[in-house]
């Protein structure tokens, strides 16, 4: 699934060609995604794109009409390209700008979203109650150390909840784990403020460094021009069962928690 680098690489690499341009048509050739595409999104036609921006996971783009909601589900994404490049089978929606370019939105899977929204965007249900940005200022380790106050659940559980954190996928969070020293499985009550504080700069390290290098691809995202991201090179437990730990050698191991696969390594987390 793209999760926050992939977004804020897509954002980067859309923006230049739809931030300043006037949307001249917006062509839906397969309407039912997670939520259906509205016909409000017409809207957009003749409208001027005057922002772009990236809320969690969610991709915005501004106008005085309205404002479109991207998401690029478990397996979408976004590629910008000439009107006269044959559509693939499951490109979904394009918006053609007064530039004669298009941005298609590629969605295997269907469970992205477009949707267009009238009002302030961030009160939408799907936005209203997301946790802060990971790379801003209100992600603390004052803000981490209240939501953990006397929870049992792991540590990586609660990093990876969009209410208290926003773009913490598990590649991210087993990543950022490994380099804070923290087991994934420690209750996240009995985590100490300084190891917190170690945590917080891991996330915002382990964040910056893949938006950089375009993301990660195990499978699928690609960028706005097809090419995958390059941070799955430098992974150094995330998909590495068995392998040894970069500082000290002990086998990578792998467990499952919440359905999703965990990679630490035994020695260096506690």
């Amino acid at each position: 699934m793209p999760e926050l680098p992939e977004v804020e690489t897509t954002l980067r690499g859309v923006s230049p060609h739809l931030v300043g341009r006037r949307i001249r048509e917006v062509i839906v050739r397969e309407s039912r995604l997670r939520w259906p595409i509205p016909d409000t999104i017409h809207e957009l036609e003749g409208s001027l794109i005057t922002a772009g921006n990236r809320r969690g996971k969610y991709l915005l783009f501004t106008s005085a009409k309205g404002t479109l909601l991207l998401h690029l589900g478990m397996s979408g994404s976004l590629r910008v390209t000439d009107p006269a490049t044959p559509w693939r089978k499951h490109d979904h929606l394009a918006l053609t700008t007064d530039r004669d370019m298009q941005v298609r939105l590629h969605d295997p899977r269907r469970f992205g979203a477009a949707l267009f929204i009238h009002g302030d965007p961030l009160l939408h249900p799907l936005l209203a109650e997301l946790g802060p940005e990971p790379l801003s200022e209100a992600f603390t380790a004052a803000h981490l150390k209240a939501a953990c106050r006397g929870r049992i659940a792991p540590i990586k559980s609660l990093i990876m909840d969009s209410h208290i954190v926003v773009g913490v996928g598990n590649i991210y969070a087993c990543e950022a784990l490994f380099m804070a020293g923290i087991s994934p499985m420690k209750a996240a009550g009995k985590v100490s403020t300084p190891r917190l504080l170690k945590l917080v700069q891991a996330i915002r390290q382990v964040l910056a460094a893949s938006i950089e290098m375009g993301g990660t691809t195990l499978r699928d995202f690609l960028n706005e021009k097809g090419e995958p991201g390059y941070f799955k090179q430098t992974l150094r437990v995330y998909d590495r069962e068995s392998q040894p730990c970069p500082t000290c050698t002990t086998p990578i191991q792998r467990q499952t928690q919440n359905n999703r696969s965990t990679f630490h390594c035994p020695k260096c987390q506690r």
